[in-house]
Order: structure tokens, then C-alpha cells, then sequence
């Protein structure tokens, strides 16, 4: 494992980016997205997840010329066209715009369908508790999950953001609909180590901590079992009646080419309807660690602060084989291929 300087990593991603095709602001800000993931600690949809980007770029499923567009406006709600676009623009862009218009209308919601994956979902969930707004988003995926009272991936793990406004440091809700990512499986398995709780099944239907007797099975249990089924499936159910974009079982059940994703992205304007209490979160916070036994409990992103920090001060960690990999993948640019 080394470390590298954020500054460094954006650099080299974004040079990268623009041979592969990226508008230099463009290259420029997706590169920034995915080395903040690595910077908050979520490494596998960070630096990690990089070559599987390029991958996709690569082979088409990617468009990185390709802006969202508009489809329909009516008063605060926007349907879009994501044209199979950079997931992780797109998904900003769109925050961007239910920002403005949560101003404009106190609410704002921009539905997208036909874009890529978002990277880390949790991203657009700051991105508007930073402002001041109330940011609620998710996503659907192919199907990777089985629903309740199956054994065959059936639905997706579809992320739920939900981010906080706070005067101290947002409060923001990042999370799958399986009990631990697909992400988070392998890099349990690479360490070594079992999953702290049952995550799953094994290939003989027992429930097992072991991460990659999951991975095996492509049995990964859903949060609150039936509950976190079901919530994945009205999740899906949602973006794609919204986005009028594919649903789960439409999407190819392949990593590698995952594409025409169905997502919505809201942002609430707490300040809309007059004056606010902006200490209630705090509040909440506060109360929060007054459970016994005393800072043991923590409130959504509240680590995400420390490891932030560290990781600007001593430099994005990153597995030494990953980091070359990225290196190499800016040698031969996409018209190569």
C-alpha cells in the first residue's frame, strides 16, 4: 500500500481522462470525484473502481463525449436523458439542477435514465447538504440481489443517499439494499478477515459470514431481510416510472456492461417555507452521543471527517498494483483500440 497526494491522483486521473477523450473541465472533475471517494474512505468505488471505468469507456458503454439532456420540464420535477454519459457527471449535473430548483420551488427533482454507474452515490448526498439542502437520491442496478424468499438475484441493490445539512458537518446516509456491498464482500476477502454479521448465504443456503462463499453464491442478504427487499423494489420501481428508463430486470447482469441505469436525484430547500431551526440536527447529534456507553454511538458520514483528513495529510492510500494499473491505462488512448 502506498500513499499519494490528492493533488497527484487528480492529476494523473484527469490526464488519463482527456486521452480517453475527456473535455479538459470535464476530465477535471471526474477525476476529482472519484480521488474525494478515496479521500472519504470508500475505497472501492474510488481509485479501485477507476480501470473498470475505463474498461467501459473502452468498449463503448461509455460515452465520455455524451452531456444529459433535457427531456421534460413541468414546475419543479425535470425528466433527463443521460445518453449513457460519464455516471458520475451525470449525477452531478443532475444534483446540481434539483439544487436550483429546490430555490426556485423549495423542492426539486430531476429523474435520469439511460446513464452509467454513479460511482459513490454518497457524493450527491454532500454535494447538496454542503449547500445547505436536504439531498436525496438513489439509483437502481442490474440485478445482484435475490429478493426475499429466492435464491436467484432478482433485483438490484439500488443505493439509497440521504444527506443532512448541519452547522457542525452534514449528516449523510449512504447505503445498499444488501446487508454489505459487493464492494465491501471483497475487501473482507482480500483481507482475510469474516464479515462481523451473517451477510449472506453460502452456496448451500446457510447463512455465512464468510465473504467470498457470498461472493460464490451471489447470495448477499438484504438489509432488514423481506423489508430491504421490498425497498429495493419500490426504489426501482420509482426511477424507472419517473426517468421512463429501464428497470432492474431490464439491465444486463454484467459489471462490465451495466448501463442505461434509471436514477433520481432530490433536493429540499429547508429554508423554503420561512424560518428554520438550523441547531435540530445538532441536536440530534448531541443526543446521539449521549447514549450509553458514551461515543460509542455515531450519526451517519461521522467518520468520514477523520478519515478525510488523514488521508489529505499523509495522501490517498492506494494498492500499489491499482495505482499502476491507472498508470498504464493512460498509455494507449481510446483511439488506439
Amino acid at each position: 500500500m502506498k500513499r499519494i497526494p490528492f493533488d497527484d491522483v487528480q492529476r494523473t486521473l484527469a490526464g488519463v481522462l482527456r486521452k480517453l477523450g475527456f473535455a479538459p473541465e470535464r476530465a477535471e472533475l471526474c477525476a476529482r470525484l472519484f480521488a474525494e471517494t478515496t479521500c472519504d474512505g470508500v475505497y472501492t468505488h474510488g481509485m479501485n473502481r477507476f480501470s473498470r471505468f475505463v474498461a467501459m469507456i473502452r468498449s463503448g458503454h461509455v460515452d465520455v463525449t455524451a452531456e444529459p439532456r433535457v427531456e421534460t420540464r413541468f414546475g419543479a420535477l425535470e425528466r433527463w436523458d443521460g445518453r449513457c454519459g460519464p455516471g458520475n457527471l451525470n449525477a452531478y449535473a443532475a444534483m446540481e439542477r434539483a439544487m436550483v430548483l429546490s430555490r426556485e420551488h423549495g423542492i426539486g427533482c430531476v429523474a435520469v435514465g439511460n446513464t452509467n454507474h454513479w460511482m459513490r452515490g454518497g457524493t450527491y448526498g454532500w454535494q447538496a447538504a454542503d449547500a445547505g439542502l436536504i439531498g436525496i437520491c438513489w439509483t437502481n442496478t442490474m440485478p445482484n440481489l435475490p429478493p426475499w424468499g429466492s435464491a436467484e438475484p432478482g433485483i438490484g441493490n439500488n443505493p439509497l443517499v440521504i444527506g443532512v445539512p448541519r452547522a457542525k458537518g452534514p449528516v449523510v446516509l449512504d447505503m445498499a439494499m444488501s446487508q454489505f456491498s459487493y464492494g465491501a464482500l471483497e475487501s473482507y476477502r482480500k483481507r482475510g478477515e469474516l464479515l462481523p454479521l451473517d451477510g449472506g448465504f453460502d452456496t448451500e443456503g446457510k447463512l455465512t459470514r464468510d465473504p467470498g462463499a457470498i461472493e460464490t453464491s451471489q447470495r448477499p442478504l438484504a438489509v432488514g431481510y423481506w423489508k430491504g427487499s421490498a425497498l429495493a423494489v419500490v426504489l426501482d420501481a420509482m426511477a424507472a416510472m419517473l426517468s421512463l428508463g429501464k428497470a432492474t430486470h431490464q439491465i444486463v447482469p454484467d459489471a462490465l456492461r451495466e448501463t442505461g441505469l434509471s436514477q433520481v436525484y432530490v433536493a429540499i430547500n429547508p429554508e423554503a417555507a420561512g424560518e428554520t431551526e438550523h441547531d435540530v440536527a445538532d441536536g440530534i447529534v448531541e443526543s446521539l452521543h449521549r447514549c450509553a456507553p458514551a461515543g460509542s454511538a455515531r450519526y451517519p458520514g461521522e467518520r468520514t471527517f477523520q478519515i478525510r483528513e488523514e488521508n489529505r495529510r499523509l495522501g490517498l492510500p492506494v494498492d500499489e498494483s491499482v495505482w499502476a494499473e491507472i498508470e498504464a491505462s493512460g498509455i494507449f488512448p481510446l483511439k488506439s483500440e
